[in-house]
């Protein structure tokens, strides 16, 4: 069986790696012409951890892991307001849990696929032909591919889905956040922030900072905007979001980097009716973007990325896969979802009540009796297990475990 796979990010090289474990023959086409070097910080738990146990992964993630000791707010004076001890939170989720650069995550999954997997960067899909017995797609060079089964793992901005089902605007969801990440270069900001996520204690505004192995600094930024359209230039609109923020923020953002360099989206979430037709499916935020404010996206990524493989591999057919995937996943994205557009308010407060609120809670959740409690609020309420998702079951009329409680 072939696969071809839209999108070198976290879903597709997920999906990459399991299928070729099965057996298929995979492509990976990737429009931009490398790996991404820029992005954020990300907690990686939950089902994702699951399931990047048993692909073998844990122990390449920890080696590029890094121990953050406190998750902290400060003033603009660089006085601690609250904060979170990570190594509560991490006994909190029985310590399946490592911090890792996303782009440090793909690397790792590309690693894991480089001698199976036809990986290709540079290379732009723009037809697809959808047939009952396969699909056959033209890239932007003029070459046919065909395949058994196409897979839009393309990110927000998916191509696969806006060929196959609609434009982007039936989709997507602006949740009222504009976000950024870069990286620069600064010793004196490195040496002050240590081993801690250090995050501007503000309202309608907010930037974030780690320092990371090679010497360099790392920052993150999320502001409120009724506007989803993205700038033409995200240095200068990084520049002017936050040009308010106090402490730290003015020399990280003299140090702002050139826009190529800079990480710029829209925070949003995808809706779709429907995540598959004939032979093409959607994957990871294509179809199930739950945003940056439900903190588990690179998570659910490699968790539906491993249970569609598990059922492409053991349906009777890809039809029946791409039913009981949608069928069984849908649901506990749902759950994400609706969390993530409850936590908003919370996420990056509007007012100052609200942000004397949030550091109350953060004391709360530094308290022993109740750190369990925050740890499982933070995983969320589906109890689903990597096991139970991909047990097969024939019977799509059947409800999985899973499915039943929701």
């Amino acid at each position: 069986m072939r696969a071809l796979i839209c999108g070198a990010g976290i879903a597709g090289l997920a999906l990459a790696r399991r299928l070729s474990g099965h057996g298929w023959q995979v492509t990976v086409v990737e429009k931009a012409p490398a790996p991404r070097r820029h992005g954020y910080m990300i907690d990686f738990f939950g089902p994702g951890y699951d399931a990047a146990e048993r692909m073998g992964l844990l122990p390449r993630l920890h080696e590029l892991g890094y121990q953050v000791e406190e998750m902290c707010y400060l003033d603009d004076d660089g006085r601690r307001q609250a904060g979170l001890d990570y190594a509560r939170f991490a006994r909190a989720v029985n310590g399946r849990l490592v911090s890792i650069m996303r782009p440090d995550l793909e690397r790792a999954l590309r690693e894991q696929v480089a001698a199976d997997v036809d990986l290709r960067f540079g290379c732009a899909l723009t037809g697809i032909d959808d047939a009952p017995e396969g699909v056959r797609v033209t890239l932007a060079d003029g070459s046919v591919l065909d395949a058994d089964l196409l897979v839009g793992a393309d990110g927000i901005h998916s191509t696969v889905r806006r060929l196959t089902f609609g434009p982007e605007r039936d989709f997507v969801r602006h949740l009222g956040f504009h976000t950024a990440a870069y990286v620069f270069a600064d010793p004196g900001i490195h040496t002050l922030l240590g081993n801690r996520f250090c995050l501007t204690d503000t309202t309608g505004a907010q930037m974030g900072f780690y320092g990371l192995r090679d010497g360099r600094v790392a920052a993150f930024t999320v502001h409120r905007t009724t506007d989803p359209a993205l700038p033409d230039d995200p240095r200068r609109a990084v520049r002017d979001a936050y040009e308010s923020l106090g402490w730290i923020a003015p020399q990280a953002l003299a140090a702002c980097p050139d826009p190529a360099e800079i990480y710029y989206d829209q925070v949003a979430q995808v809706v779709a009716s429907r995540w598959s037709s004939r032979r093409v499916v959607l994957l990871g935020d294509s179809c199930q973007a739950v945003s940056l404010l439900a903190g588990q996206g690179a998570s659910l990524a490699v968790a539906g990325a491993y249970l569609l493989g598990e059922l492409l591999a053991t349906s009777d057919s890809v039809t029946t896969a791409l039913t009981v995937y949608e069928r069984r996943w849908r649901p506990v994205i749902a759950e994400k979802q609706r969390a993530a557009r409850r936590g908003a308010q919370w996420f990056l407060p509007a007012s100052r009540a609200r942000l004397r609120v949030r550091r109350l809670v953060l004391r709360l959740a530094n308290v022993p009796g109740l750190a369990a409690f925050f740890g499982t609020a933070l995983v969320g309420k589906s109890s689903a297990t990597i096991e139970a998702l991909s047990a097969h079951d024939r019977d799509l009329g059947q409800p999985t475990a899973s499915t039943s409680r929701r």
